[in-house]
């Protein structure tokens, strides 16, 4: 099975970073490929950006401690990564896409602007089944405070473990 991770907070993110060790640590014969934004795009919903600007680029990235297959960075929202991956930038086809950690809980409105659900959306729209990882941030509540101190105290292996014990289910349930 082929599976796709990716996220909105850019390639270099903790929590994209912490999510694709733990699917690299699914149990079975998985291909694990990481293509996300190469900066943040928070709140870029599904968008491939403005069709007629689009430059987009793609370069070889590095996820420290995962034994994924290939990692790439990609100028662009978390959609756009995943339409490449539909098109074959990335290899064969996915059976999978898994997108987050998000430091911030993607509920009520804000799934409508959320690039990490946005990512998940985009697979779907395509045929492929997709998961979106997101988590509460708390004590985000200090008039100046810098968003690196809001998300310090963030369970990013929590929330991988979750994700990785959640998409193992999905991935046993999946026809081959």
């Amino acid at each position: 099975m082929r599976i796709l991770v990716t996220n909105d907070d850019g390639i270099d993110s903790t929590g994209l970073h912490v999510l694709a060790r733990a699917m690299c640590e699914l149990d079975g014969n998985h291909e694990i490929v990481v293509a996300a934004p190469d900066t943040e795009y928070s709140g870029a919903s599904a968008s491939l950006g403005a069709l007629h600007l689009i430059r987009p680029e793609v370069r070889v990235a590095r996820i420290e401690e995962c034994a994924a297959s290939a990692a790439w960075s990609v100028t662009g929202p978390p959609a756009l990564c995943v339409m490449f991956a539909r098109l074959g930038a990335f290899g064969p086809p996915f059976d999978l896409v898994v997108s987050g950690i998000n430091p911030g809980a993607n509920v009520g409105r804000a799934v409508y602007h959320s690039g990490t659900i946005g990512a998940a959306l985009t697979a779907r729209n395509g045929g492929i089944s997709g998961v979106a990882v997101s988590q509460a941030v708390t004590g985000f509540a200090a008039e100046g405070q810098a968003w690196e101190d809001a998300i310090r105290g963030q369970h990013w292996q929590t929330a991988a473990d979750v994700a990785r014990v959640m998409v193992q289910g999905l991935v046993d349930d999946m026809p081959e």
